[in-house]
C-alpha cells in the first residue's frame, strides 16, 4: 500500500516540476535582473554549477549627449556560446534605484514585459529557437529622473531541463544622463571645427562672439572628457590627451548652444 501511495505522489509531482521548468523557459515573472532595485537578486538561487564563459552585453542607441524625454530607443541584449539562454532586464534611476521608463516587447514574441512594463524577459519561443540575442525597445520617462542605468541578468543553460550545470552572469551599462542638447532654432549656435578627425589640435571657428565660450568634449557614455574656455571667434583646442574614439563637442556662448560629432584619432 505504501508503495502505491509513493507511486501516486511521484505521478502528481511530475506535472508540477514540468510546469516549473516550462515557466523558467518562458521567462520568470519575479524581479531577478541583478539590479539594486531588485535587491541584486538573480536566478543564481536556482541555476548554478555551470560555466560557458558567457559575458552578457547590453547595447542601446542612446547618444553620448544623453536620453531625450518620452522617446523610444533600441536595446539589444546578447549572450554567448551556450545551448540555451534566458535573461531579464530593467532600467533604474541612479539616484534612488526606482524603475524608470517602459519596455516594449519585440514584434516576434521573443520577449515579453512584466512589472507594469518596467522589466522585460525572454519567452519560451526564443528558448525553443536557441536564441542568444534579443532586440526590443525602451521608452524614456516623460519627466527628468536624472541619470539612469540598465541592468541584466542572464542564464546560460545546458538545455537539459534541470537547473544544475547552468551559468548565471550579470552586467550593467554606464549611466546615461538626460540630454541637454534639445534646443530651439534661435538658441542654436552654429560653428565649424577642423580637421575632423584630429589627433592634436582642433580648430574651433565661431561666429563673432561678445563674450567667452566654453568648449566641452563628451565621450560615448556622456561623460565630460575635456573642457576649455575660449575668448575669440577662432581658437585651437589641444585634444592630444583624449583617448581615440567618438566624442560630442558642445560649445556654449552666451545663451546659445551648438554640438557636433568629433573623431579623435
Amino acid at each position: 500500500m505504501k508503495k502505491n501511495y509513493f507511486f501516486k505522489f511521484i505521478l502528481l509531482l511530475i506535472p508540477v516540476v514540468a510546469l516549473t521548468l516550462m515557466s523558467n523557459a518562458g521567462g520568470r515573472q519575479n524581479q531577478l535582473s541583478g539590479s539594486p532595485g531588485d535587491n541584486n537578486q538573480t536566478c543564481a538561487q536556482c541555476h548554478s554549477g555551470g560555466n560557458f564563459g558567457v559575458s552578457p552585453t547590453i547595447q542601446i542607441d542612446i547618444p553620448a549627449t544623453g536620453y531625450e524625454l518620452n522617446k523610444e530607443y533600441n536595446v539589444t541584449v546578447m549572450g554567448g556560446a551556450a545551448p540555451k539562454h534566458g535573461f531579464q532586464i530593467t532600467a533604474e534611476s541612479t539616484n534612488n534605484n526606482a524603475k524608470v521608463g517602459t519596455f516594449i516587447a519585440d514584434a516576434n514574441a521573443k520577449t515579453k514585459v512584466f512589472n507594469n512594463n518596467k522589466s522585460l524577459t525572454h519567452t519560451i519561443a526564443s528558448t525553443s529557437l536557441n536564441e542568444s540575442s534579443w532586440t526590443f525597445k525602451w521608452r524614456s520617462p516623460d519627466t527628468n529622473v536624472g541619470a539612469i542605468k540598465f541592468y541584466t541578468a542572464m542564464v546560460a543553460a545546458n538545455g537539459t531541463g534541470s537547473s544544475g550545470g547552468d551559468q548565471v552572469a550579470t552586467t550593467s551599462t554606464d549611466s546615461f544622463a538626460k540630454s541637454t542638447l534639445s534646443i530651439s532654432a534661435e538658441k542654436r549656435l552654429d560653428f565649424d571645427m577642423y580637421p575632423n578627425p584630429a589627433s592634436d589640435d582642433l580648430n574651433i571657428q565661431l561666429p563673432n562672439i561678445s563674450s567667452k565660450a566654453t568648449v566641452q568634449f563628451y565621450d560615448y557614455v556622456g561623460r565630460l572628457a575635456l573642457s576649455k574656455t575660449i575668448s575669440t571667434s577662432k581658437e585651437k583646442v589641444n585634444v592630444s590627451t583624449l583617448t581615440s574614439g567618438v566624442y560630442i563637442v558642445k560649445v556654449v556662448s552666451d545663451d546659445k548652444i551648438g554640438s557636433q560629432k568629433f573623431i579623435k584619432k
